[in-house]
């Protein structure tokens, strides 16, 4: 079996599904691919989790249903070749509930499975915004902390104050405003960079009503200032309102 191979089989080790020769390969593996190793705690975590999740009280028919076909079923040979007396009941029936019991298997791992692999993307898409956030908080630590980094601050429209921090080092702006409602629906507050009279987008304010900061998209380069304006929702090209309020870069 290859390695390729053996990757896809973690979900079916999480649910002990496997040939005892796969599964003896597939533990091989597990030494020496931590990807794997990782991915099936995950799975076997969420698969303990959702079997407390769905447990319930059997039905009190059940133990007599299931008392009646154990004298119908017929018992598996023992091993070496000796033999046991035959059942009772035709073949016919006494293959029949292991059939189900196999059918039954197949289908809570089939649902197990299905919802671990959603689990687990679950899992993946929360690390990787964490990440983001990360990425994003360091980027305005290092705007912030800059040797040269450099603060303005202007009143907007409506009685908001918004203030902005430039490191020509870093190449970088921050923006954050306090006191700035929530846009109207089908509506967004969009930063800009002012080129020399030509305003250059640099990025959509995504929660207006959280005082957080902003780390503005792009490099600002040769920029003089910035600007805010509401725009349609995702944002324009280029503005297609009045500005909210303009603030000029400090100098160097």
């Amino acid at each position: 079996m290859s390695t390729a191979e053996l990757h896809t089989l973690t979900g079916a080790y999480a649910l002990h599904a496997l040939p005892d020769g796969e599964q003896l390969a597939f533990e091989r593996h597990l030494g020496a691919c931590e990807a794997c190793a990782q991915e099936v705690r995950e799975l076997s975590a969420t698969a303990a989790r959702l079997g407390l999740a769905v447990s319930a009280t059997a039905p009190p028919a059940l133990r007599e249903r299931v008392l009646r076909e154990i004298t119908t079923v017929r018992q598996e040979p023992p091993p070496h070749g000796r033999s046991t007396p035959a059942a009772a009941s035709p073949r016919r029936r006494a293959g029949r509930w292991p059939v189900y019991a196999l059918a039954a298997c197949l289908a809570v791992s089939a649902v197990l499975g299905g919802v671990a692999v959603r689990q687990h993307q679950a899992v993946q898409d929360a690390r990787q915004e964490a990440q983001r956030a990360q990425r994003h908080d360091a980027q305005v630590s290092r705007v912030l902390a800059a040797p040269d980094a450099r603060t303005a601050t202007a009143a907007l429209e409506g009685g908001a104050q918004g203030t902005v921090v430039v490191s020509r080092s870093v190449n970088r702006a921050v923006f954050a405003a306090s006191g700035l409602p929530r846009p109207s629906g089908g509506q967004v507050y969009q930063l800009w960079f002012d080129d020399g009279g030509t305003m250059r987008s640099a990025g959509l304010v995504e929660t207006p009503d959280t005082d957080g900061t902003v780390l503005m998209d792009g490099p600002v380069d040769r920029a003089s200032g910035m600007g805010i304006t509401l725009e349609p929702a995702g944002g324009s090209p280029r503005p297609t309102a009045p500005p909210l309020g303009l603030m000029g870069f400090p100098a160097a």
